[in-house]
């Protein structure tokens, strides 16, 4: 048995595919949602523990970061992104935890069609995801990288730790996408009815891919928009389905 854990839980659309990935390889498993509240997130994963045929569990939004505490062991991955987005179990009992965000969202960048060596890319958000996202960016062969957060603390942290692997120039970005060859969208905004473009898409051009992190609705108004003007667009869902093999590929390593 599996989990995968957020708050809300509700738009996730990802336990009936990882459900169908585990059958197809052959491995008698399901994935459950769990909505669970922050403030009950350790003593939730203490209680599942306890239950010896759980292998795995898949995190959302907003537990990302509050994970990587409650593992025992992380890849080196998760550990300089402090952030995790699956855990499996250890021989032990306790938790190895690993963050796929990032490699998933660049595998389908360039199944789309979209080159990052030698590009400049902005970046809003810098929650787990976003940082996931920025690191795999970060070291795909940017010439540089912008980074837009709206927790100037959180952004700037961000920053600083990427400026530290000296792979790409990063540095702070705004709403802004004129100049850049990449624009990407890593925040929840645009999943509720009336929220704003967290891109400022009246400035899109048509040479600009445009990318969100959404999965529901399966196209956000933002990506409406960029498809509109003829920008090329990855959705959450394709970053999603490539997210998930490398997800079941851990899950089900021992």
């Amino acid at each position: 048995m599996h989990f995968i854990v957020g708050d809300p839980i509700a738009q996730v659309k990802s336990p009936a595919g990882l459900s169908q990935a585990f059958q197809e390889a052959g491995w008698n498993a399901v994935c459950i949602p769990a909505h669970v509240a922050p403030a009950d997130l350790a003593a939730w994963l203490r209680g599942v523990s306890l239950a010896k045929n759980v292998d795995g569990i898949i995190v959302t939004v907003p537990h990302k970061f509050a994970c990587f505490d409650l593992c025992a062991t992380t890849s080196d991955r998760g550990a300089f992104l402090r952030s995790i987005n699956t855990l499996r179990r250890n021989p032990d009992g306790t938790w190895h935890g690993d963050m796929f965000d990032g490699l998933g969202y660049v595998k389908a960048l360039q199944l789309k069609g979209c080159e990052l060596i030698g590009k400049k890319a902005l970046l809003v958000g810098a929650g787990g995801a976003g940082s996931a996202i920025a690191h795999s960016l970060a070291t795909a062969g940017l010439r540089s990288l912008a980074i837009h957060d709206a927790d100037s603390a959180r952004r700037d942290a961000l920053i600083h730790r990427l400026t530290a692997l000296d792979a790409c120039q990063v540095v702070a970005g705004s709403r802004d996408p004129l100049g850049y060859d990449v624009a990407i969208n890593a925040t929840p905004v645009g999943m509720q009815d009336g929220d704003p473009h967290p891109i400022e898409s009246s400035l899109f051009t048509p040479e600009l891919f445009v990318g969100c992190v959404i999965t529901a609705p399966a196209v956000p108004p933002m990506i409406a928009a960029a498809r509109s003007l003829g920008c090329n667009t990855l959705t959450g869902a394709e970053m999603f389905a490539q997210v998930k093999d490398l997800m079941v590929d851990f899950l089900l390593r021992k």
